[in-house]
């Protein structure tokens, strides 16, 4: 059983830095805007893992993942219920997999798909939980509670927010396509009051891939920010389309697909299926990228 990180490794994890032009430059050396998504089930997770390693399967599924797709991906992103779900060893093994990333491909961006969103000292601590910690690069923040459930998060050299924008969930026709008395929808709202709180250096939003043409709505709010594109793959988002209505000449897409690489096989060859799949998204990404980006 590993420890938790020492004071030392906090230090060093939490100094790692991501700005926007290491991030673009990462993404025209590979080719690539793919994140690949940690949703790991312990339900999901091969038998041959299982049995190998009894005390922590879900370490050693995210180790052998990582290192079979990290030629083909720019990003990482845990999604928090998953390690949550399994008490104090689910958050162990998401310590282990974010130190594995930054000690063996410290060229990847990590994003905490956590959903936080609270009044200012609750932030505050959830801010100092993820990039002090854990050592992200990046948090998924719902908005819904306003700016100073939002700030907090904002300041720390290198480290982003991900702020939940248009989701292509059932129930986002509940609040995000509403519209105000200008014909504006709350979307589009969110999108602009919270660019008056950080640029597009410090600011992503999570739109769902499943939106197609709606990208270009917004990129009209959003011209410049890099988008998080859940929905690739599994859930029936089309590629081409995100790229056609969303991308900028600096890219500003990163594209995740989670359950179509890490389950793409129950068997013994799960990481060389992974890796296949990987391989074949960022195929796809290298043919739709500019030759070259702006900066």
């Amino acid at each position: 059983m590993t420890l938790n990180p020492t004071p030392l490794q906090e230090t060093k994890l939490s100094q790692h830095i991501m700005n926007r032009k290491q991030l673009i430059d990462n993404i025209f050396a590979k080719r690539s805007f793919l994140c690949v998504g940690l949703d790991t089930d312990i339900r999901k997770i091969p038998s041959t893992v299982l049995e190998s390693h009894p005390d922590d399967p879900i370490t050693a599924f995210n180790k052998a993942i990582i290192d079979a797709t990290a030629p083909y991906c720019v990003a990482y992103k845990p999604n928090l219920a998953f390690y949550e779900s399994l008490g104090a060893k689910g958050w162990t093994a998401l310590e282990e997999t974010v130190k594995y990333i930054r000690e063996r491909y410290p060229d990847q961006f990590i994003i905490a798909d956590a959903k936080r969103g609270d009044i200012g000292n609750t932030s505050q601590l959830y801010a100092r939980s993820f990039f002090e910690h854990l050592g992200v690069d990046a948090i998924t923040v719902a908005p819904y509670m306003g700016e100073d459930s939002v700030t907090p998060f904002l300041g720390y050299e290198g480290k982003w927010v991900v702020l939940l924008a248009l989701t292509s969930n059932k129930g986002s026709h509940d609040f995000q396509l509403i519209e105000d008395r200008d014909g504006r929808r709350l979307f589009e709202n969110v999108i602009l009051k919270s660019s008056q709180w950080a640029g597009k250096d410090e600011m992503m939003y999570v739109v769902g891939a499943t939106r197609g043409a709606m990208f270009a709505d917004i990129r009209k709010v959003a011209p410049e920010s890099f988008l998080l594109v859940p929905g690739v793959g599994a859930q029936g988002g089309s590629l081409e389309e995100v790229a056609r209505y969303g991308m900028t000449p600096d890219c500003g897409l990163l594209v995740n697909s989670s359950r179509g690489i890490i389950y793409a096989s129950q068997g013994p060859d799960f990481a060389e299926a992974a890796a296949a799949e990987a391989s074949k998204l960022a195929a796809q990404m290298s043919t739709l990228l500019p030759a070259s980006h702006a900066d």
